[in-house]
């Protein structure tokens, strides 16, 4: 029987370039770039629009046809804000409420994680249940009996009537704690056969591993405390304790609204959070889970 000894051509691997002849797919490129050029230019013009009628003078503000651009440059709505009302007031204890509970916020969130993520017992899942079902329910509907035990602990009309209720987050606890159950079990077991308490795994651990978690929950944070109208407006009575969208408030009167004060001090009043946002962006999507494991 003759053996078929004829060479066969060996496949070839190596990846076939496109030749000049051939036609790129541009289409789903053009579609992709023109849709977010459209999606950035439907979030850019509200904010520009926002931004340059501040400088509008009272006049221009409601005049046909609308104008983008102020014709008159003005900022005698900034310096009307500024003299009138007593900014640097309601920036401190903006400040204060929005530091003091993102820092408080984001400790406890951690350590919550941390307990529900790496802590074996049934009743810890129930309690956990518990707290993501209250993200389900609107704030308005947990508000009296809040209110009421702000009232009883004697905290009504104070800064820390603000802040202790706004402390705990279900957001934040879930976000630590799914991030935690990433992280080995090998890796704590390691540190707890060197010696380490729990308390030093934490701090020196796992913490500094969600840091990216930590910084975007910073952020959060202090966006929502910033901006928190209802609770702060409950609470407080004492304009000398005003936060500042409640101050902001005060500006709307029943009949008459000064737009280009209330406009020009909005303005003034997102300037820290933009900030903030800026500073701290970039350790949002820097997330290196292995960096523990390294070495």
């Amino acid at each position: 029987m003759s053996t078929d000894t004829t060479t066969r051509p060996s496949a070839d691997t190596t990846p076939r370039r496109r030749s000049s002849s051939e036609p790129r797919r541009w289409g789903p490129v053009v579609f992709q770039t023109a849709a977010l050029w459209i999606m950035a230019f439907a979030f850019i013009v509200p904010l520009a629009w926002f931004i340059l009628s501040s400088f509008k003078p009272a006049g221009e503000l409601f005049r046909y046809p609308l104008t983008l651009f102020p014709e008159n440059w003005s900022v005698e709505g900034y310096t009307t804000a500024w003299s009138r009302y007593d900014f640097a007031l309601y920036f401190r204890n903006t400040a204060v409420v929005a530091i003091v509970t993102t820092v408080l916020t984001v400790i406890v969130s951690a350590m919550t994680g941390f307990a529900f993520a790496k802590y074996k017992n049934k009743w810890l899942k129930v309690f956990f249940i518990c707290i993501l079902a209250t993200t389900m329910l609107p704030t308005e509907v947990i508000m009296p009996s809040t209110f009421i035990v702000i009232r009883d602990l004697g905290l009504y009309n104070r800064i820390a009537g603000v802040i202790v209720p706004s402390i705990i987050t279900a957001t934040g606890i879930f976000m630590f704690r799914q991030y935690y159950r990433s992280v080995p079990d090998e890796l704590l077991e390691a540190a707890r056969i060197d010696g380490a308490s729990e308390m030093r795994i934490f701090w020196s651990m796992m913490l500094p591993l969600a840091k990216p978690i930590a910084f975007t929950l910073a952020i959060f944070s202090f966006h929502w405390r910033w901006n928190d109208f209802i609770w702060p407006l409950l609470v407080l009575n004492d304009p000398n304790l005003y936060t500042l969208q409640v101050a902001l408030r005060s500006i709307v009167g029943a009949e008459n609204i000064d737009w280009s004060v209330l406009l020009s001090a909005s303005v003034i009043s997102i300037i820290p959070m933009a900030f903030v946002f800026i500073l701290f962006q970039r350790y949002i999507l820097n997330a290196d889970l292995n960096s523990g494991l390294k070495g």
